[in-house]
């Protein structure tokens, strides 16, 4: 019953986008890297456009972007409204049913 519960409680907590995924998913052999921004680049403003290249695997076909844990809703390529300090940026390899899958890549950035 326990278990139960545990379950229920994080995937309710994922589902609603509060802080990273808690397990790893699938590796279906996507792999995920950032080519811009560079881990611990010095960004100027709120705003960095984030440049990365998806390897797909067998079922992958898109990628979730989280700052700072924090689900990135309808992410186009830019991240806006950063606050000052540092940021961590992850990208993780999604299937066509939002199933997060094992590839990822995270940088490290400091807004000014």
């Amino acid at each position: 019953m326990i278990r139960v519960i545990a379950m229920m409680l994080m995937t309710g907590a994922l589902m609603m986008g509060v802080g990273a995924p808690a397990w790893a998913g699938e590796d279906d052999g996507s792999q995920i890297k950032i080519l811009s921004p560079e881990n611990g680049a010095v960004i100027k403003g709120d705003t960095v456009e984030v440049q990365y290249m998806l390897v797909k695997g067998a079922k992958s076909s898109h990628v979730h972007v989280y700052v700072d844990g924090k689900y990135q809703k309808g992410f186009t390529g830019m991240l806006k409204n950063l606050t000052p300090g540092k940021h961590e940026v992850k990208l993780v390899a999604s299937d066509p049913d939002h199933h997060l899958l094992a590839a990822e890549a995270v940088i490290t950035i400091d807004v000014k």
